[in-house]
């Protein structure tokens, strides 16, 4: 459809979607001047961050190819030949940083096995015990944090939904809903200073993906946001396209002013300066102003 309005929401992920750092270095819960248990806080940071290293090695290659990162997994497709991988040895292939068209083939075999994973979810990946652990650690950080985590889902989902009646959307799975009323379309992409596989193990864990798919999961690591930024303009971009960037730091600040979009500074500023405001509201207030910059009805 040539007159379809597509809405394109670009998120940090850290201090934005989910709490990770300020839970490990204990910012947080002084900003809660004694209201909150620190060291609470930092324990629940390093069992995430425990959780997030443990799946990145044992399901996701990441032992392997850490020290590969790519910007985005689509990034070597082209040498990816289709060959079937159901009984590829991944652990003697004789993978090496991939200088070659040989070992980027080997690394994309790898990128196209992650996707898959990611689109299965970890209830595929996981065994009950781990599922469970898992299930507790999620909401004893969303009770810590006051909703934080439940809250920025619920924030992706009402962007997703474009302020439309829900009865009237249809929803595909990864992040993506168009409205039959209007023709729009709204795409939910993350762009994380982070490298590219434990984001999306972060992703997985803290229950993003069904709102964000593994294609539109960026690391800015070594390309610099204001490169994805272009890569996602590139890719989006038509006469009927509407950017949006929201996150909490200065890179994506200057990302977005460079590319003429409006720029959100998110919750975890208003959050942390405004401690008696409940998280639920400061992600109100974000989602007013995502709808003013785009200028959807609110």
């Amino acid at each position: 459809m040539n007159n379809q309005i597509t809405n394109v929401y670009i998120w940090d992920m850290d201090e934005t979607l989910i709490l990770l750092k300020s839970l490990l270095n204990g910012s947080y819960a002084e900003a809660f001047a004694g209201l909150k248990d620190a060291q609470k806080g930092v324990e629940i940071g390093k069992m995430w961050e425990k959780h997030i290293l443990q799946i990145s090695d044992d399901f996701f290659f990441y032992e392997q190819i850490e020290n590969c990162n790519k910007p985005f997994l689509e990034a070597l497709s082209k040498y990816d030949d289709g060959q079937d991988l159901s009984d590829y040895d991944f652990n003697q292939d004789g993978f090496s940083p991939p200088h070659d068209d040989l070992n980027k083939r080997k690394l994309a075999y790898r990128h196209r096995i992650i996707a898959n994973k990611y689109k299965q979810g970890l209830h595929n990946i996981l065994d009950q015990e781990m599922m469970d652990v898992w299930d507790a650690l999620y909401k004893m950080t969303d009770e810590y944090t006051d909703g934080w985590l439940s809250s920025a889902r619920a924030l992706l989902e009402q962007c997703l939904a474009g302020n439309e009646d829900p009865t009237i959307c249809n929803t595909i799975a990864g992040g993506v809903v168009r409205s039959n009323a209007t023709g729009s379309r709204h795409i939910n992409v993350l762009v994380t200073s982070g490298s590219l596989i434990p984001s999306l193990v972060k992703c997985l864990l803290f229950r993003l993906d069904n709102l964000i798919s593994h294609e539109n999961v960026y690391s800015s690591w070594d390309v610099g946001k204001l490169q994805c930024f272009q890569w996602i303009k590139e890719r989006f971009d038509n006469r009927n396209t509407r950017f949006c960037a929201i996150g909490d730091g200065w890179e994506e600040c200057e990302a977005a002013q460079a590319m003429n979009w409006p720029f959100i500074k998110e919750v975890a500023e208003m959050q942390l300066g405004q401690v008696l405001l409940n998280n639920c509201l400061s992600f109100m207030l974000v989602q007013t102003q995502i709808c003013r910059c785009l200028k959807l009805d609110v």
